[in-house]
């Protein structure tokens, strides 16, 4: 098996060829070009591709359930809408956080706050599909989410695990939508299991698992052959997939037990920090997109009990996660997002809560070429309204896929030949990196 550094080393020369091919070259040349041509012209976009991108992969931290601006990246101390949490100051000049996040405060040359997001979704899965799609979300289709985009159009780059991998997410991800299921992201529940499942049976053999499989092939071999369709051969190709996987030492990257104490601990001993952790190791191994969820941010009731218990365990993952990646070198290949479906009213309740709040929430990037210590979007004193620099979703997303040097105006057909591209209409925030 090709060592780390030369697959990476390969993985580069691969990449630098097919920039140099959309930069020297022209876009005619490529195989999409037509399709590139039709979306400039048939939906009205002319946006602008990334022709050096430093981010290779992605991390992404979702927060499920809504988020509280005013106590994690935007706080308003001393108004009636900021409660009882104070701003402390951090590493970089002219950037505060809230005081639940004393350890990111340290980070915060590295990351760039966007302070202007906004949304017209109020509802969990509404907010949720949008956030993850940049499309509105429709009973006769499933659009794809960033991971399922970021292989289509870039490819993965190691062949035997899955292009995509998310931890610990809920039944409301929409995963690949309408993408075949080769660009499916694998579903991962408990970060300490492992990979499940991908272990023979006691007493079944090599041989045994070889003849098996071999009968199968041979049953499915006519049905294939007369039923060539796309959605047969992907069904056909994940099979192949899973088997390569199964083989492969590459299986070792979902084994937290290969990582020392001290580092376990330092991400935390939890669902989350443990998922981050994994989600370092699998990108490391060259998984292009990683997703990881923490709940409990619904907060109609005790936000200023609940918030800081979610905001310590985030800010010790993100703050292990981002000095990890800084240590190995590799934060600048690494985009990490923090994202989450919305934010929470100003208005406190009388339960001590906030509730849902899409009209200015916050979401944070960092490495991939992202300059750190800014902050990008205003909201006013009591954090009701975007009063600059104002964001939505779909411009977070296609700010996410030009860092990553995406096509954004490259046109994918659905099954009923309609055309999308990734994050819809949305303009990259090209400022921040």
């Amino acid at each position: 098996m090709n060592s780390p550094t030369a697959l990476s080393d390969e993985l580069n020369r691969r990449r630098f060829i097919s920039l140099a091919a959309k930069s020297f070259l022209g876009l005619s040349i490529l195989p999409w070009a037509n399709d590139l041509k039709l979306s400039a012209a048939g939906l009205g976009l002319n946006r602008p591709l990334n022709h050096a991108p430093k981010a290779k992969n992605v991390i992404y931290l979702y927060m499920s359930g809504g988020m509280t601006h005013l106590d994690t990246f935007d706080p308003k101390p001393g108004t009636e809408t900021g409660g009882p949490t104070q701003a402390i100051k951090t590493k970089a000049d002219g950037v505060q956080l809230a005081e639940n996040l004393p350890l990111l405060a340290n980070h915060a040359d590295k990351i760039a706050v966007i302070r202007g997001m906004t949304s017209t979704k109020g509802a969990h899965s509404q907010g949720n599909y949008f956030m993850h799609t940049s499309y509105a979300q429709r009973s006769t289709i499933v659009h794809p989410s960033m991971g399922a985009w970021m292989t289509k159009l870039d490819g993965r780059f190691n062949p035997t695990l899955p292009g995509a991998v998310i931890v610990n997410g809920g039944s409301r991800h929409p995963l690949s939508g309408f993408l075949p299921s080769t660009h499916q992201p694998l579903a991962v529940g408990n970060p300490d299991d492992g990979l499940r499942n991908c272990e023979m049976l006691n007493g079944f053999t090599e041989k045994g698992f070889n003849k098996s499989l071999d009968l199968s092939n041979k049953l499915d071999r006519g049905f294939i052959e007369k039923y060539d369709l796309k959605k047969v051969k992907a069904y056909s190709d994940m099979y192949d997939q899973a088997v390569r996987l199964m083989k492969s030492n590459d299986l070792k990257a979902f084994d937290l037990k290969e990582e020392s104490q001290s580092t376990r601990e330092a991400y935390g001993d939890d669902n989350f920090g443990q998922g981050v952790l994994l989600a370092r190791r699998l990108v490391e191994r060259q998984v292009r997109f990683v997703e990881v969820q923490l709940g409990g941010w619904d907060t109609h009731q005790n936000n200023f009990t609940r918030v800081p218990e979610r905001c310590a365990i985030l800010d010790q993952a993100l703050s292990a996660l981002l000095n990890d990646l800084s240590n190995r070198g590799i934060l600048d290949e690494t985009l990490v997002v923090l994202a989450s479906e919305f934010g929470r009213t100003p208005t406190i309740n009388v339960n001590e809560g906030r509730d849902h709040y899409p009209k200015a929430f916050s979401c944070m990037l960092a490495g991939g070429g992202i300059k750190g210590g800014q902050i990008w979007g205003k909201t006013d004193e009591e954090g009701r309204e975007v009063i600059e620099q104002k964001v939505e979703i779909p411009d977070l997303n296609a700010t996410i896929a030009y860092a990553l040097g995406l096509p954004l105006d490259q046109i994918i057909y659905s099954p009923t030949r309609r055309p999308f591209t990734l994050s819809d209409k949305g303009n990259p925030l090209v400022e921040l990196i």
